[in-house]
């Protein structure tokens, strides 16, 4: 291998490991927005829950729950951002951020309100937009509605 052929080898490793490390660099930035977004909006959503007349009973709030498959016990840990007291009721407050998150219409934070609803086995659960500082109550029918058969 000559000298020139050497040095576009070790230039060509060196473009894929920059390439690479811009790569993370960049994820990790974006992971680190994202994550101070979602602690601003926690801590703006506990100063909502309060002045709506919600009392903090625990911030990140974590269970072991244990649902069954095939019979057998599968303990899964949750954690939701906050339980509170209101009128002598237990809630999950649950903080979601960004455009789509805070919406009941999204799959993901329907069945998270869902999930801790049940696991929880709370009054209720919330779901709270710090920025557009809303709380709103979702209660779940106990009956589905069902379509009948032809």
């Amino acid at each position: 291998m000559t000298t020139y052929g050497l040095v576009a080898v070790i230039a060509a490793l060196v473009a894929v490991w920059l390439v690479a490390a811009l790569g993370r660099w960049r994820r990790s930035r974006r992971a680190r927005r994202r994550g101070a977004r979602a602690v601003r909006g926690e801590d703006r959503a506990m100063a909502l829950l309060e002045d709506a007349g919600y009392a903090i009973v625990e911030r990140q709030a974590r269970i072991t729950w244990a649902p069954l498959v095939d019979g057998e016990p599968q303990v899964i840990e949750l954690r939701a951002d906050y339980l509170v007291e209101c009128d002598g009721e237990l809630l999950v407050a649950e903080v979601k951020t960004g455009d789509q998150a805070p919406q009941l219409t999204t799959a993901a934070t329907r069945r998270q309100l869902l999930e801790y609803s049940v696991a929880f086995d709370v009054d209720g659960v919330l779901l709270v937009s710090p920025e557009c500082g809303t709380i709103q109550r979702i209660d779940f029918a106990v009956r589905a509605v069902r379509r009948r058969r032809a």
